[in-house]
């Protein structure tokens, strides 16, 4: 199993980051190697402000090009967004962004574990994880830049 969590403070409000990352639909505008996404379904709880979307996204490295089907759910009110995954290359991947606001400013959370089915790609993948995983934080942060700046 693969590992990441991660907390960092950044000088964007916690729903401008919020909404950044819940807009999965412009991933493949700024995210490394993800090419496409397609949503589902999506489901607004009655009452709530919690959307559940299903969606689809291709990712690729080199030679390796693969589609993951997830369950998204995006909690606006307690500001958290947690990801299940349905179907593609993994045994399983969970993940959870949690937004804390301090301030004017955002505290985020973050933590990913994944097992690939394939004992290749997950002893493949462990060597490059957690570089891959700076390269996307790095990308989050320069899309905040971008869009709120």
């Amino acid at each position: 199993m693969i590992k990441h969590s991660e907390t960092r403070k950044v000088r964007y409000s916690s729903e401008k980051m919020f909404e950044l990352v819940a807009d999965i639909e412009n991933y493949p505008n700024f995210i490394p190697w993800c090419d496409f996404v397609r949503i589902n379904s999506s489901f607004l709880s009655p009452n709530t402000k919690i959307k559940i979307l299903n969606a689809d996204m291709r990712v690729y490295f080199k030679v390796f090009k693969e589609t993951l089907t997830s369950e998204v759910t995006i909690d606006q009110e307690s500001k958290v967004i947690k990801v299940e995954y349905v179907k593609g290359p993994f045994k399983f991947l969970r993940n959870q962004w949690i937004f804390e606001s301090v301030g004017a400013e955002c505290m985020i959370k973050f933590y990913v574990e994944f097992e690939f089915k394939s004992k290749l790609m997950q002893r493949l993948t462990g060597l490059i994880f957690h570089e891959a995983m700076k390269r996307i934080v790095k990308a989050f942060e320069a899309r905040a830049n971008e869009l709120y700046d």
